[in-house]
């Protein structure tokens, strides 16, 4: 049973959009103006599919074991977020929508801004992975900081984060929820 990670394909959108949904939660729902979850899931599988948007599999890494998708890690620069969010707001006012959506890291970081792992494959080490993946990544690209929010309640997340060498930058608001941005340098 050996982990591998790999870049997302077009073909993964139906596994990986339930685990996006699962990391997310109600910024999904901000994120497709939709309220239904059938929809929703739609609705983020395109993003998947997408070329633009933050939740791209061009940002997607997929976690897989025995070849079935386990967990996901999206990832992308700060300097891109602007970018990737215009596009959805555009998609979104062209059906009639009217968003906001509020950077997530700053522009001279690199962001996790989802890992998210099966709960039939918890505790298997696969979020694990997809953290140190992201750090390889980040060194291959030139390294810098990487970092990441989490919920101020979720207090086993952020004790984990705090064991990998993560430490809290500055509080940070997602759609009015209050978060702890959390940065690692990496080198």
């Amino acid at each position: 049973m050996e982990i591998a990670i790999r870049q997302a394909h077009l073909s993964d959108a139906e596994k990986v959009a339930p685990l996006i949904i699962n990391a997310i939660g109600k910024i999904a729902n901000h994120m497709t103006a939709q309220k239904d979850s059938e929809t929703v899931r739609e609705k983020v599988e395109d993003m998947v599919r997408g070329e633009n948007t933050r939740h791209s599999y061009r940002y997607t890494y997929v976690a897989t074991l025995d070849g079935k998708i386990a967990g996901i890690l999206v990832l992308y620069h700060g300097n891109q977020a602007e970018t990737l969010d215009r596009y959805l707001i555009e998609q979104l006012k062209k059906q009639g929508h009217e968003r906001t959506i509020e950077p997530e890291a700053h522009t001279d970081e690199w962001y996790i801004d989802t890992v998210s792992v099966d709960p039939a494959y918890q505790g298997k080490g696969i979020g694990s992975k997809l953290l140190d993946y992201a750090e390889e990544l980040v060194s291959s690209n030139g390294a810098g900081k990487l970092s990441l929010n989490v919920d101020i309640d979720k207090d086993g997340a952020i004790r984990l984060y705090k064991r990998l060498g993560y430490s809290v930058s500055e509080p940070w608001t997602i759609i009015g929820e209050p978060f702890h941005h959390m940065v690692k340098v990496i080198s």
